[in-house]
């Protein structure tokens, strides 16, 4: 028997149950559900593991025995915004979030392992993990190989476009377009099986082992035309790439479902257990919500609420912005770009990943910082503040304004992915020590063949890229910018770094 609620779930829950993913969009084209995916090399691989790995007559394997003796759970998993992958030193993704959550319900620790997509069932069959927990669709062909947990999560498949490209509003208009999608996914299929069943004749492009956000990152820059994603995943990524469109929903919902190894019902059992107690009390709904619930979405690009903020927000923290830009040596301007790309000025804001406050503080950045409240705009202030002297003044080999991009970059996304991107950068004959080149090489940390290979692994590098680049922005219209309406505790000085009280005359 799991704990009881209460017992260690610290978040505050979201009241409200998860709605369709697919409310208020087209109808979905009725097509017969999609039975297993394609076969391909690494696929025979599998089914042949698979079967030599098989628990024979008499034998039933006890997962949930191994893992309370090992004290740990071993989660197969991918590397992407989706599922798992660190932001600012720590682990976050909706997949392993939810899989962590129940490693606490069991009293264990959770050890992810980034498989690859095709080697996902091999690994709990050769008994490398656990369980998978990486956005598997509950399928016939999926469910010969391997048991299934409840589903957690219905989605839609969707067609994703660019809002400035090709207009797609119903299915017709499909028909010819260029398609992009991964290699040995359900979308492959559903797109194979319109080509049968209708005068279609959609040019399907398959991607090997390319991810999906990835796909939807080349729509969003225009390198494709169209791509497809379940409507989680879609939802997910329109946070950080606002001009794609969900055009279309495209075939049958379907069911998300941990896998793990055939015939262990103790352990399907307890899995199952532990997420009707999540549902049931809220705690689904706040993992759920910190990744997909798109009511609230920063507007970061209109400069005309940058305007208005300025006036209606900027007066409240005026005087505390300049006083710990002062203690740390920083032009309050630049905080004030930095606080309002990362809050609005909002003192209670929280993203999907759980850092919070007017500079979006992580809960560990706080408890080094000395804070114990990120939601006091003091408090708060004072640890993001601080937090990024420390990234500054570990870049000072670098000269300005490369050195303050460098820090911001690395409070945005953390230092470790900062050194890899030089180390690619090294790799490409780019400067390691010029935004210049670092700003090229951020991006790549999403593409496998370079993510791979270094230290910290994944990482949504584009996002600190558009970070640096809109707050100075920002700086730069403050820094031209009458401010003689503020509240006068420190006086801008437009030629030092270091903000001073005014002199006397």
């Amino acid at each position: 028997m799991g704990p009881q609620k209460g017992d260690w779930i610290n978040e505050k829950y979201c009241p409200s149950g998860v709605d369709r993913l697919n409310k208020g969009r087209v109808p979905p084209l009725t097509i017969p559900p999609y039975g297993p995916a394609p076969m391909t090399p690494k696929l025979l691989i599998t089914l042949v593991s698979l079967v030599f790995f098989m628990p024979g007559c008499g034998q039933s394997p006890d997962t949930l025995a191994k893992i309370k003796e090992a004290g740990e759970l071993v989660v197969a998993t991918r590397n992407n915004a989706n599922c798992y992958y660190h932001y600012q030193g720590e682990p976050v993704g909706f997949e392993y979030d939810l899989a962590k959550a129940f490693s606490n319900y069991l009293g264990v620790k959770i050890t992810p392992k980034v498989v690859e997509w095709e080697s996902l069932l091999t690994a709990i069959a050769t008994d490398q993990v656990h369980m998978a927990a990486a956005g598997l669709s509950i399928t016939p062909g999926r469910q010969k190989l391997v048991d299934f947990s409840d589903p957690y999560l219905e989605v839609q498949p969707q067609i994703i476009v660019h809002r400035s490209g090709v207009k797609i509003d119903r299915l017709a208009d499909l028909y010819g377009q260029e398609i992009h999608v991964r290699q040995g996914t359900t979308y492959q299929e559903i797109l194979e099986d319109l080509n049968k069943k209708l005068p279609s004749d959609i040019k399907i492009v398959l991607h090997n082992d390319v991810p999906t956000e990835e796909l939807i990152r080349q729509v969003s820059s225009r390198k494709i035309p169209i791509t497809m994603a379940d409507s989680n995943i879609a939802l997910l990524n329109q946070r950080y790439h606002p001009d794609i469109e969900l055009a279309l929903d495209l075939g049958p919902d379907h069911s998300l479902g941990w896998a793990f190894k055939k015939g262990d019902s103790r352990f399907n059992a307890q899995i199952n257990e532990f997420l009707t107690f999540a549902k049931e009390s809220g705690l689904y709904d706040n993992i759920y919500n910190r990744y997909y619930n798109d009511g609230h979405i920063f507007d970061y690009v209109d400069l005309q609420v940058f305007h208005r903020r300025l006036r209606s927000r900027l007066p409240r923290y005026a005087g505390l912005i300049k006083r710990e830009a002062e203690a740390n040596d920083f032009d309050w301007r630049l905080i004030t770009a930095v606080i309002y790309q990362e809050s609005h000025f909002n003192p209670r804001a929280r993203s999907h990943t759980g850092v919070r406050g007017l500079m979006q503080v992580t809960r560990d950045t706080a408890r080094r910082m000395g804070v114990n409240n990120r939601i006091d705009p003091n408090k708060n202030v004072h640890a993001g503040v601080k937090y990024l002297r420390t990234r500054y003044d570990y870049w000072s080999h670098i000269n300005e304004p490369d050195r303050t991009k460098f820090a911001l970059a690395s409070y945005n996304i953390g230092l470790g992915h900062v050194r890899d991107a030089q180390k690619i950068a090294l790799e490409l004959g780019l400067p390691p020590d010029k935004w210049s080149g670092i700003q090229q090489t951020l991006p790549l940390l999403r593409e496998k063949k370079y993510y791979q290979r270094s230290k910290h692994g994944y990482a949504r590098g584009t996002e600190p890229v558009l970070y640096v680049s809109r707050i100075f922005t920002y700086y730069d219209i403050l820094r031209q910018k009458d401010l003689d309406w503020l509240p006068v505790e420190l006086a801008p000085d437009q030629n030092k770094r270091l903000i001073k009280k005014p002199s006397a005359p």
